[in-house]
């Protein structure tokens, strides 16, 4: 399919970074089976209670930076340079597509490499949002222009996706006639919706993860192994077919 396509797209999921020791959302075991995502990653939290949202804010961006690009990251990024696939969209925040040398992913979900004011719009990088965290008392970061609490770049639930990543996301969409998914479940609008739109303009459509997506029936590939194993050896069969 990678071979006999024009337009590829590339939609990756939480499952993509399982391998990298990032715990995905929905699986067994799972980060929200310890913890309840409307209390701890809202927009509400960190309005009303920014002590309790940097309490579990803080940790999780160590451990992501602690994170490394696994197999499948780095397969991404040699389609990409092989001029295979034509634009990545990802659901992940945690940048290792960009560390596996991925360029202009669409981040639909946002990702962890700024922080900002939503009162006055100050900005800063991510090293320094870490560094204002630490040093307050409540371990809660705020703004020096105007002193309101700061938040990462990452999209809360109950907040708006960025509309601008949104719609380059469905304009590649409606560019493709292949998209592969990748650690997905395809459950969470509008993201969701992509494959859809591949699908009824002619579209091919994989889906390499190992959970059931609503997609399972119409996916002309369909692999439940580990992503970086079977992406590598996607790619290592492709060589040798171009």
């Amino acid at each position: 399919m990678l071979a006999e396509a024009e337009h590829v797209v590339v939609l990756t999921g939480a499952g993509i970074s399982t391998e990298s020791g990032i715990p995905d959302f929905r699986s067994t075991g799972g980060l929200w089976g310890k913890f309840d995502p409307m209390e701890v990653a809202s927009m509400s939290t960190f309005l009303h209670e920014p002590e309790r949202f940097w309490g579990f804010h803080r940790p999780r961006i160590d451990m992501l930076a602690g994170a490394d690009p696994n197999a499948a990251h780095k397969a991404v990024a040699q389609l990409q340079r092989r001029g295979v696939v034509k634009q990545l969209i990802t659901q992940n925040i945690d940048r290792l597509h960009a560390r596996a040398g991925s360029e202009d992913a669409i981040e639909v979900h946002g990702s962890l490499d700024s922080g900002c004011c939503i009162r006055c719009g100050h900005e800063v990088d991510i090293d320094e949002l870490v560094a204002m965290a630490d040093a307050a008392d409540d371990g809660v970061p705020r703004c020096p222009p105007c002193g309101f609490q700061m938040k990462s770049g990452v999209i809360l639930f109950g907040e708006s996706l960025p509309a601008e990543a949104i719609d380059r996301a469905f304009e590649a969409a409606e560019e493709a006639d292949a998209m592969l998914v990748v650690g997905s479940s395809l459950q969470v609008a509008p993201v969701s919706r992509l494959p859809g739109t591949v699908l009824r303009r002619g579209g091919m459509l994989a889906i390499l993860t190992e959970g059931p997506t609503p997609y399972d029936d119409e996916a002309h590939v369909r692999l439940n192994g580990k992503a970086g194993k079977q992406l590598t050896e996607a790619l290592a069969e492709l060589e040798a077919l171009l």
